[in-house]
């Protein structure tokens, strides 16, 4: 007999809520590894703010009691339409205590098949094993850095999902590579903390979210016309929005109309609430980086306009790559014997993977079953599927 039915590995959303949901399955004995909320906490720079809105930005509940209401009921008539990261991360951790208290914050070193599942080796040496195994253990190891910046060290150059806080860079003079939503808030924080900042784009435009046609449909036809273009979950353009929202559905296309909504959806874009932030901070476009050298203790840029940048510090908000080959604790056997493609696993209903029993949520999912699973709105779906799929099972 297995020690548990199921063990999730990871503590942000995806996992906090797959736990939440699959506890309300009676006997079925479910298992949490992680520190809560950590990659939010760790890898997120303090002042940051969610750019989905209010109700997208609530971790699924079984019940949908837990939200952000409930979590700040004396302001719950004035929060915000998008929240602060700490203010996320404070609700995160409440979610953690009313509905997974009992966390294992022991770290899991390998993960293989074994005769009843899994087998799943500790830091220390010990193993337990397991039924099922859902993994929902975040972006971090995805984070992509061009080849070019590979042999600076870290004080030279960084990804963006490296810092929780930007003090350390005042009165710097900091390059930042991309003009996605990482990047240009990045621009207004290290502005903000007496950095001297440039950002330097490859596209020769920003896409800025809420452009006038899409501010008249949330603003100024009503509740209703705008509910009918935009789904709650908040992902993607008008219209595309509501398809997106249903991934079953969306499964259904021809996969090159998935991989083009997909792409779609998650381009580099920037809210329109930054534009004021940013108004001092120069944002060179349509340019890429052809060369990089260091200078003493700076780092040269050559850009593919023969201009050049001397600075101190190089921030890559370059993005993420999925491939979970980069996941270490997938053991080579397992890993080998996942269906994947382009790095994605080729997942199944209940988000389940081509080794049965082997579950993949949150970002490793969007390539099977579209861009909403990126994001935090995503765990309702997530949840509801996972526990649908482990219920029949039973």
């Amino acid at each position: 007999m297995p020690d548990h039915d199921v063990v999730i590995l990871g503590a942000g959303p995806f996992g906090l809520a797959a736990a939440a949901h699959l506890r309300t399955v009676k006997g079925l004995d479910v298992h949490v590894f992680g520190d809560p909320m950590s990659s939010w906490i760790r890898n997120m720079p303090a002042g940051m703010f969610l750019r989905s809105n209010l109700v997208a930005s609530e971790i699924a509940s079984p019940t949908g009691a837990l939200t952000l209401q409930a979590f700040d009921p004396k302001n719950a008539e004035t929060l915000p339409n998008h929240l602060p990261i700490k203010q996320f991360i404070q609700y995160g951790l409440w979610y953690q205590r009313e509905a997974v208290p009992d966390i294992d914050r022991r770290k899991i070193q390998s993960v293989e098949s074994s005769a009843s599942g899994f087998r799943i080796v500790l830091e220390n040496g010990e193993s337990i094993t397991s039924r099922r195994f859902i993994v929902a253990a975040g972006l971090g190891p995805f984070a992509w850095r061009p080849p070019e910046f590979a042999n600076l060290p870290p004080e030279l150059a960084t990804h963006s999902s490296d810092h929780c806080t930007f003090k350390p860079y005042l009165g710097k003079r900091v390059l930042i590579l991309g003009c996605g939503q990482s990047g240009l808030e990045s621009a207004a924080l290290l502005h903000e903390n007496g950095a001297q900042v440039e950002v330097i784009g490859r596209e020769n435009h920003i896409h800025w979210l809420f452009g006038w046609a899409s501010r008249i449909l949330h603003q100024g036809l009503g509740k209703t016309i705008r509910n009918f273009f935009y789904a709650p979950t908040d992902v993607g353009p008008a219209g595309i929005s509501q398809l997106l929202a249903r991934p079953d559905l969306l499964r259904q296309l021809p996969r090159s109309i998935q991989d083009r909504l997909l792409k779609r959806a998650t381009r580099s874009a920037g809210a329109r609430w930054l534009v004021d932030r940013l108004t001092n901070v120069p944002i060179t476009l349509g340019r890429t980086v052809t060369a990089v050298s260091t200078v003493g203790d700076k780092v040269r840029l050559r850009l593919s306009d023969g201009s050049e940048r001397t600075v101190d510090h190089v921030l890559l908000a370059t993005g993420y790559h999925i491939d979970i080959a980069k996941y270490s604790f997938l053991a080579p056997q397992l890993l080998a014997s996942i269906a994947r493609c382009n790095g994605f696993p080729a997942l199944q209903p209940g988000l389940e993977s081509s080794v049965p029993g082997l579950h993949f949520l949150g970002a490793p999912a969007i390539w099977s079953f579209g861009p909403i699973l990126l994001f935090v709105s995503g765990t309702g779906y997530a949840c509801r599927s996972l526990l649908r799929h482990i219920s029949v099972a039973q």
